[in-house]
This record gives structure tokens, C-alpha cells and sequence, in this order.
């Protein structure tokens, strides 16, 4: 294990079968040097990105969301978009140096709708993230002409069948087209997996990890999986945190200068997830500035955490948290610095 973490620390390269044996171990070693990596190629500052969920209407039917399209019992809602701009001015004059427009894959936004959307908000010193899911070449094209910044558009899984099983009426191939068409057009490009998937292995993970490490992804969101009472899946167990926490530690050491949130997910499943992802290797936070009428609405997996704060008080209790591991908030766009 040892001649594993120093050929990582070394060369920021693994073998599959030597990430099915991390994924394996009991991670204590594995998480101090994922920490010890973050704080050497990403330093000490926790950037945030304010995450504005403007539309929980989506024509997709994934099987592990709570916003499917199939799911009658949510109450869908459409921010219209001076509401939006206005809630990124909002995050902006609270202290947010990037915000995140994430919604369903929702028809109402058309190009002309969110080209729109991200000039007005470009008029701020500002960094723009969008998570609007799968759109045509033209389509991010104008979205980065008009000026935004990053995109975010996870895999979820590189599992072939399994995708296509959690993932009725979708092509895998157009999800690869889609991050391949934004990694040429220059965004700063996430993506991520589910961890914890019903009828996910190691080996799979461990080809999610490689995955992520040969598309050179700036920025990776991943967490547990969490079951919805109105899918598919409601019954089935949800996915481990400690397990999580390895394929982010693992990432980060394949990956050392990227940004990776301690996703709310991780919050969710364990009081203090979000600060000890900080603790193993993550160096990013995406609180929740929409506007509170919508929060509870915007119901991916159920039980969300931190949708009940409000804007204003946001920086400060999250600048209390990181004191208490001795990290403090960056008031910079977190661009990624490439080594």
C-alpha cells in the first residue's frame, strides 16, 4: 500500500488494479495524502460557487432522479429569467465569485433564452458555470461566446450497460460527444459518477476514476447515491460514504491541480461529510442561493441538506465551519491552475 500512495504521489498515475486496491483499503492512509496533495497543488482557500437551481422541469426519465420527468408527485417550477439574473446579482453582492446555473433538461430555455441570461450576468466580475445537461455542439458554442465560463455535465457512470439501464431513452456516445464538444470549445469541463449505483462494482469505479484522469476534467462532483421514494429505486440501498470519499481521494491523486466540491450529497448521508471531504481531499463548496421557495422543490435525492439557509448568512457559517479545520474561504473565481 505504501509503494502504491508514493508511485501516486509521484506520478499522478495508477493502474486499474492498483485503484481496485485503494478503492479496497481501509483509506486512512489514503485520505491523509489526498489532503496532503490538495493543499500542495490547490493550497488552503475553499472556493465557492453559489448554485442557483432555476427549473426542476426535465424531459428525462434517469431512474435514480427525483426530477424525472415520469415523477407526478413534485411540484415543478421555471424561474423566469430576470428572476435569475437578479439571484446571481444577489450572490454577487453577497461575496460569490462564481455562480451555477444547474436545472432539468428543460425545452423553455432555449439558446436565445440562456445566451440572454449569461450576457446579463457576465456584467458582473463574475465566473458563470452552467449544468443544463446534454445540448448540441452550436448550442455550448453560443453559451461560451456569450461569456460563460464552465460547464458541468456529469457521466454518472462509464459503465455501458448500466447507463444505458439507469438511463432510459439516452445515448452514452452523445454524453461523450457532449464533453468532448465542451473540452474543445474551452470551458473548464466537470463531470462525475454516482457512487453506490445498484449493479455498480469496484471495477467499474475504478474505470470512472481513468475516465476522468484521460479526459483531463478541471473539475469532478461525485457522491453517494441516494435513493428517491419516487423512482425506481427507492428500494435499493443507498451508496457507501466511505466509499465516496475513496473515489474523490483517489481522483485527487490522479488529478492534483482540479477543483473537487464536497458535494451536499456527502452531507447528507453524514452530518460532517462536506468537512471531511475538505479534509480528504476536495477544496470546493456549491452552496444553495436560490431562492428558498424553490429549494425543497429541487429534490434530486430527498433529505437535501443546507437548503434552509439563507443568503445572506451563507459566507459567514460557512467561514465558521472551515475555521475549525483551519481553512478559510477564497474570494477568487477558483479558476483552475493547471500544473
Amino acid at each position: 500500500m505504501d509503494k502504491l500512495l508514493t508511485k501516486a504521489q509521484e506520478t499522478h498515475n495508477l493502474s486499474k488494479s492498483e485503484i481496485i486496491e485503494l478503492l479496497n483499503s481501509d483509506g486512512s492512509d489514503l485520505f491523509y495524502l489526498a489532503d496532503e496533495i490538495r493543499e500542495k497543488y490547490v493550497g488552503n482557500e475553499v472556493h465557492l460557487r453559489g448554485l442557483i437551481e432555476f427549473s426542476n422541469i426535465c424531459k428525462c426519465t434517469c431512474k435514480y432522479c427525483g426530477i424525472r420527468c415520469s415523477n407526478k408527485k413534485i411540484q415543478r417550477y421555471r424561474m423566469l429569467p430576470d428572476d435569475i439574473i437578479n439571484l446571481a446579482g444577489k450572490a454577487y453582492d453577497t461575496g460569490f465569485k462564481t455562480v451555477v446555473l444547474q436545472s432539468g433538461e428543460d425545452s423553455y430555455y432555449t439558446r436565445n433564452v440562456m445566451c440572454d441570461i449569461i450576457k446579463e450576468i457576465k456584467k458582473l466580475d463574475i465566473a458563470l458555470t452552467l449544468s443544463i445537461g446534454e445540448r448540441s455542439y452550436e448550442d455550448y458554442k453560443a453559451f461560451k461566446d456569450a461569456g460563460a465560463d464552465r460547464y458541468l455535465l456529469r457521466i454518472e457512470t462509464t459503465d455501458r450497460n448500466l447507463y444505458k439501464t439507469l438511463h432510459p431513452n439516452m445515448d452514452f456516445d452523445n454524453r461523450l460527444r457532449c464533453l468532448k464538444d465542451l473540452k474543445s470549445l474551452g470551458y473548464e469541463t466537470g463531470t462525475g459518477c454516482l457512487v453506490g449505483l445498484p449493479g455498480q462494482s469496484i471495477e467499474s469505479l475504478a474505470d470512472d476514476i481513468i475516465f476522468f484522469k484521460s479526459m483531463n476534467a478541471d473539475m469532478i462532483g461525485l457522491g453517494p447515491f441516494l435513493p428517491h421514494p419516487q423512482t425506481p429505486l427507492k428500494d435499493c440501498a443507498a451508496g457507501s460514504f466511505d466509499l465516496a470519499l475513496k473515489v474523490m481521494a483517489i481522483t485527487r491523486l490522479l488529478l492534483p491541480d482540479i477543483n473537487i466540491p464536497a458535494t451536499t450529497a456527502m452531507e447528507t448521508i453524514n452530518p460532517d461529510g462536506r468537512l471531511i471531504a475538505l479534509k480528504s481531499g476536495a477544496n470546493v463548496f456549491m452552496p444553495n442561493v436560490t431562492d428558498r421557495v424553490y429549494t425543497s422543490k429541487y429534490e434530486i435525492y430527498p433529505n437535501k441538506s443546507g437548503i434552509d439557509a439563507t443568503q445572506n448568512d451563507i459566507i459567514s457559517e460557512i467561514e465558521q465551519k472551515l475555521q475549525t479545520i483551519g481553512r478559510m474561504v477564497s474570494y477568487t473565481k477558483g479558476c483552475r491552475k493547471q500544473i
